[in-house]
């Protein structure tokens, strides 16, 4: 009896073990991959990936469109209820083989290996990465290059005015300073 409900017990604990290991890979970013999603991920793929979300496509019209402000196709991923989860930017428009050019990510749950998500601050992505900065007129560009990502923080968070054109370094940024944006790269 005491040797059956031990190997209940392990079993049970390893499908336990399995089940948050998947569910936290569904949400963990990584140089090449957001989730689910990788550098050989297809346009093609999201459906069967996002079988349980809703994608919202967002398309460019190529040459042929009206709209000329529009460069890039756009899948808005939306989980269930309604949260956007995801901006995917295919490499080539209108091309349901081509792979990711960059992810957008608007879910605090999607977290890095050491833990930096929408919600972490300047410092938290400071002490963990090796990071340059870039000024904009509006914002500040955090670039993480063993991520291949970028981070946004808006110069009003560092005290400046909107558009100036004023260079900003690391030392000048404060340490609860907040995320705007956070992109990851595929190429």
């Amino acid at each position: 009896m005491i040797k059956k409900n031990a190997l209940n017990l392990v079993i049970l604990a390893i499908i336990v073990l399995m089940m948050s290991c998947s569910s936290n890979d569904k949400f963990t970013i990584e140089k090449g991959k957001v989730g689910l999603l990788t550098t050989k991920t297809t346009v093609k793929d999201f459906e069967n990936i996002f079988k349980n979300d809703s994608i919202v496509k967002n398309l460019s019209e190529g040459a042929q469109g009206d709209n000329y402000f529009q460069d890039d196709d756009e899948y808005l991923v939306f989980e269930k209820g309604g949260k956007h989860l995801l901006t995917i930017v295919p490499k080539d428009q209108l091309d349901s083989t081509s792979t990711i050019k960059s992810i957008k990510i608007h879910d605090k749950r999607f977290k890095t290996l050491k833990g930096i998500n929408l919600s972490s601050n300047f410092s938290e992505i400071n002490v963990n990465n090796s990071v340059r900065v870039e000024s904009t007129l509006q914002s500040v560009t955090l670039f993480l290059d063993e991520l291949n990502a970028t981070i946004t923080i808006n110069k009003e968070e560092l005290g400046l005015k909107d558009f100036s054109s004023q260079k900003v370094s690391l030392e000048q940024i404060p340490d609860l300073a907040k995320i705007k944006t956070f992109i990851v790269w595929f190429n």
